[in-house]
């Protein structure tokens, strides 16, 4: 686990932490020295910081690297229009194609973390007042995958990384809607949830203003529920191509998964 030199983050005593100046090629290449693969979780507020870490790694020796992609598909133009701070992920992937005879990639697509995306309040469900907020007619259909799957996505295209490499890998552990999630948290819940409507042009425009006032992060989850939530639904990868039959992953339970979000669990 690399972690920043100023960051105050604690954790597990069982996880290896090495702390690194980001800013640093040295500090990042010592740290990557002997990896085989490097994983990049870091926040898009800090995305643009990932070409560092790549001519740190192509220093290094590192073998892999994949980059903080997850969630919308930023190779899709329509969901960088729709939420433009994807631009950054998109052109780290562009840089890691620069970087192809050096060091291979594998860029994660995954739609919304469904679990946490519930827990959280992200998919724009609060468990706490059984309400939710619903746009256009919540049928639109998206991928969106449990936590626990992308992790064991991850694990297996490692074991074999010729299958998987410098590409775009896209994986759903369902496609589903808002219809559905909320159909299904009454059943479970046995209760009638509040529900306001609202149009997705009236979450991007919000999204954008926020953003325009410096808002970033309200700004960006706006904006990235509307790439999700959209009509057109460019959050469906099941038309781009899925990889959850090649890479061997099991099947995630939807109402399981519902159930354990509103328990405040990942499924």
């Amino acid at each position: 686990m690399l972690s920043r030199k100023s960051s105050s983050t604690t954790f597990p005593s069982t996880v290896n932490v090495l702390r690194a100046d980001y800013d640093s090629p040295s500090d990042l290449q010592k740290a990557f020295t002997g990896q085989d693969v490097v994983i990049s979780l870091i926040t898009v507020t800090a995305v643009d910081d990932q070409n560092k870490f790549i001519d740190a790694a192509v220093a290094a020796g590192v073998k892999r690297f994949l980059p903080s992609e997850f969630a919308v598909n930023t190779a899709d133009p329509r969901a960088r229009t729709i939420a433009p701070p994807c631009d950054a992920k998109y052109a780290t992937v562009n840089y890691l194609k620069s970087k192809e005879k050096e060091m291979s990639w594998t860029s994660f697509v995954t739609g919304p973390f469904f679990d946490w995306g519930i827990t959280s309040g992200f998919l724009a469900f609060y468990i706490a007042n059984r309400s939710a907020t619903i746009y256009d007619n919540g049928t639109t259909i998206f991928s969106a995958t449990n936590m626990n799957t992308i992790a064991l996505a991850i694990v297996k295209s490692l074991k074999d990384p010729s299958a998987t490499k410098n590409q775009y890998v896209y994986i759903s552990g369902f496609q589903t809607s808002q219809k559905q999630i909320l159909e299904a948290a009454e059943k479970i819940t046995g209760e009638k949830w509040t529900v306001e409507h609202v149009t997705v042009k009236d979450l991007v425009a919000g999204g954008t203003e926020k953003l325009q006032k410096g808002e970033f992060f309200p700004g960006l989850v706006d904006l990235l529920r509307g790439a999700t939530y959209d009509t057109r639904q460019i959050g469906d990868f099941t038309d781009v191509g899925l990889w959850n039959e090649r890479l061997g992953l099991p099947e995630d339970d939807f109402e399981k998964s519902v159930r354990a979000a509103l328990d405040g669990k990942v499924a």
